[in-house]
């Protein structure tokens, strides 16, 4: 005997039950589920700061619970903290130091990243999340005031190695110091980042860009030394009192 629509009774069983075991993987895969977090939590302190970040917002556009989202992290604070070392800190090292780890020269790689900054409209609105985190959260807390410092730190530490090794080939003049370069080339970055997000116009940042390593020209000077002909090309990262902070020397 057959009993009516059990085919359609046994095919609808069955497709629930391949979206229960879809529901069930995405459930499994924990390290998914928080970096959906995490990217869900960036996005929105981006938009909308630290402190207004809205929990729901957070929670509705990685698609996960609320449950899930203190599986993961005890409190909003931990939330943040782990944005700050998990997604600000990994995207300043690949914007700014791996290239001058995989660079050969540290001027020309550090050019390139002044010229990789963004200026479009969106990103020059929104401003730097680094600089936006520290300006908001560092007088407030002392957990994002000693993770934001790190990240800070390694950035300025990976230029002023970069530049000493420089140094060290001869592609860097020797009487660069590479800590203060270093210092104030974030500095630039970041000074010109929040007028830009003042004035709500990117040309503000396009300018410091050019600023920082063409806007007072290329300073080049023939030299002869031991009868060999010597080019000094002096890129401008950064003018303080009048005085080239760091430039190349290239042999040819």
């Amino acid at each position: 005997m057959t009993l009516p629509g059990l085919p359609y009774i046994l095919v609808g069983i069955l497709a629930a039950g391949k979206h229960s075991k879809r529901r069930a993987t995405r459930l499994r895969d924990p390290e998914r589920t928080r970096e959906r977090l995490l990217q869900a939590a960036f996005r929105e302190i981006y938009r909308s700061g630290f402190q207004s970040a809205s929990l729901d917002t957070i929670l509705a556009a990685a698609g996960v619970t609320k449950g899930a989202l203190y599986y993961y992290f005890d409190n909003k604070e931990a939330l943040g903290y782990a944005v700050v070392e998990e997604v600000i800190a990994p995207d300043v090292r690949v914007k700014w130091l791996r290239p001058l780890q995989k660079g050969k020269d540290p001027v020309d790689a550090l050019i390139g990243c002044v010229q990789g900054i963004s200026v479009r409209p969106e990103n020059v609105r929104g401003g730097c999340q680094l600089n936006n985190l520290a300006q908001e959260m560092s007088p407030l807390d002392a957990g994002f005031r000693k993770r934001l410092a790190m990240v800070f730190h390694a950035w300025r530490e990976g230029v002023a190695d970069a530049l000493r090794e420089g140094q060290t080939h001869g592609s860097v003049r020797r009487n660069v110091e590479p800590d203060d370069a270093a210092g104030l080339l974030i500095a630039m970055v970041e000074g010109y980042g929040s007028l830009a997000k003042n004035a709500q116009d990117p040309k503000v940042m396009k300018a410091g860009s050019e600023t920082s390593w063409t806007g007072c020209g290329p300073c080049a000077r023939r030299a002869t030394a031991g009868g060999a002909d010597r080019i000094v090309v002096g890129v401008v990262l950064l003018l303080t009192t009048n005085w080239f902070v760091c430039c190349r020397v290239t042999s040819r």
